[in-house]
């Protein structure tokens, strides 16, 4: 009889966990149109949050990478999963001057031998349905993946090595904004020497005067930052977000090459400390994605261009 009772138990734990939608969900989204351009590259994190449904939804549509929280609801009984005001990019956009709708997912769970699936929609919200086309999903869990106990944990190391995020217009307010100057940090000063100064990108610009932001590029998570012009300390302990930390500019002439680093003061909670930095001359704006460590520091070569 308890032969039977520990079976039991251990059917039943494994069926229940068949039947769940939580765990890791890769696949593609499609619009219902002729061209094949308008498919989304699509993964998909979710996880139980009291009697809610929380996550992340990571897609790439054209050139662009982005990387969302989600929030919504399961039905046990039926499988389907509802998700709520998500804004996925609009099929129809142009490069670099994306539109978003914003839409709700549902879903629906089936399971059987070869695997569990979840296919459903993207419905644009009611004020936007004229625009919107409805987007068809059909997505594949994997098993492997969804058997870790860090699943956001590890999401969110890939978001950090991976994520391209770009600035919206509601992103355009300055957490602080550093005057050009030496400012005296002994301690930082003598641990940058100490760090290699690794280039990410060299670039020509057309002007001596630039606008320089730094954006924390993945994550939010506690990077704090200290930057470098000409090996001068400009500013230390920045805090790193999706406000920027903006520079005014101005080149050193008698230089051939002016060099702008970053030091990491920590690593945040997911290491290394990464930024996109924006380098704009007036004509053309350079997005430079910068890694720092307790070893090196992300360092971008900037020439004036030659009159």
């Amino acid at each position: 009889m308890k032969k039977i009772i520990a079976l039991l138990s251990i059917f039943i734990v494994s069926h229940s966990y068949s039947q769940t939608v939580f765990g890791y969900w890769y696949g593609k989204a499609n619009v219902k149109t002729s061209s094949s351009a308008n498919n989304y590259l699509m993964e998909m994190i979710l996880q139980p949050e009291g009697s809610y449904v929380k996550g992340i939804i990571n897609y790439f549509f054209k050139n662009t990478y982005r990387s969302l929280q989600v929030k919504g609801n399961y039905n046990k009984a039926t499988r389907e999963i509802s998700l709520y005001n998500i804004p996925i990019t609009y099929h129809g956009s142009l490069m670099n001057k994306e539109v978003d709708c914003m839409m709700n997912l549902r879903g629906k769970l089936m399971v059987a031998r070869t695997g569990s699936t979840l296919t459903g929609q993207f419905s644009s919200t009611p004020e936007q349905r004229l625009m919107c086309a409805d987007i068809d999903f059909d997505l594949t869990l994997n098993a492997d993946i969804s058997k870790k106990d860090s699943v956001l944990r590890s999401i969110r190391e890939f978001k950090e090595a991976f994520q391209v995020w770009k600035p919206l217009s509601s992103d355009t307010l300055i957490a602080a904004n550093v005057i050009q100057r030496k400012i005296v940090n002994y301690v930082v000063e003598n641990q940058f020497k100490e760090r290699e100064n690794v280039i990410t990108d060299e670039i020509e610009v057309s002007s001596d005067s630039l606008k320089v932001d730094f954006y924390d590029n993945g994550e939010v998570d506690g990077d704090s930052i200290s930057v470098f012009f000409n090996n001068q300390l400009l500013t230390s302990s920045q805090i790193l977000s999706q406000k920027a930390i903006h520079f005014n500019l101005t080149l050193d002439d008698a230089r051939p090459v002016n060099e702008l680093s970053m030091f990491a003061d920590n690593l945040g909670s997911i290491p290394p400390n990464t930024a996109l930095m924006i380098v704009d001359d007036g004509k053309r704006k350079y997005e430079i994605r910068l890694t720092s460590t307790l070893q090196n520091n992300g360092t971008v070569r900037i020439r004036r261009q030659k009159k």
